[in-house]
């Protein structure tokens, strides 16, 4: 079996996306892109919070078979194989995430409170009001899992941009990510 790598055989430079199907890309307001279509969310917390199912996934060599037999044709097993692969989170790698130093309790309210000030004069009067009346409810809820969670940021690793969450379900193999809905806006692609 013949292995080759992506680059080997699709040369082109194309955006760093695991789903090729993407429509919307969402941003937060300094322009990192956080998320796409492409990964289903659920809206919790009174839509506060988007809660999207990241997984596991194995980057790096492509295995092709093209129905040749190595082993007449003079090859070994593995000759020439130079597998990379490596296993990584589909979110945190399509975005090019950054993973951040956990926030002990005192560093994340006062993360939340320049969140909150910087991001509401940029929501119009109705989200304002949506955004202001859920977000005490949704930091409860981010400080009951606070022990627990990962902190990411965009590939600008901008201080004032959005802190993408990640934690593990009880039980669960694959991490769960957390954004602060009106921190994003929808960018068509």
């Amino acid at each position: 079996m013949l292995v080759y790598h992506l680059n080997e055989i699709w040369p082109l430079s194309f955006p760093r996306r695991t789903m090729w199907d993407a429509r919307s890309a969402f941003r937060d307001w300094v322009c990192d892109e956080l998320l796409s279509d492409s990964f289903p969310y659920k809206e919790i917390e009174n839509g506060i919070l988007w809660e999207v199912e990241g997984k596991w996934v194995v980057k790096g060599a492509l295995d092709v078979d093209i129905g040749a037999n190595p082993s007449a044709e003079g090859g070994g097993e593995d000759e020439g194989v130079d597998d990379q692969a490596v296993k990584v989170v589909d979110i945190i790698d399509t975005f090019r995430l950054q993973e951040q130093p956990p926030f002990d309790k005192k560093q994340f309210v006062a993360y939340i409170k320049r969140y909150i000030k910087n991001l509401t004069p940029k929501l119009d009067e109705t989200q304002q009001e949506a955004f202001k009346k859920g977000v005490e409810g949704a930091t409860k809820y981010l400080l009951s899992k606070l022990k627990d969670l990962q902190f990411f940021v965009g590939e600008g690793m901008h201080d004032d941009g959005s802190v993408v969450f990640a934690y593990y379900k009880d039980g669960a193999t694959n991490p769960t990510f957390l954004y602060f809905a009106h921190g994003l806006k929808e960018v068509k692609c």
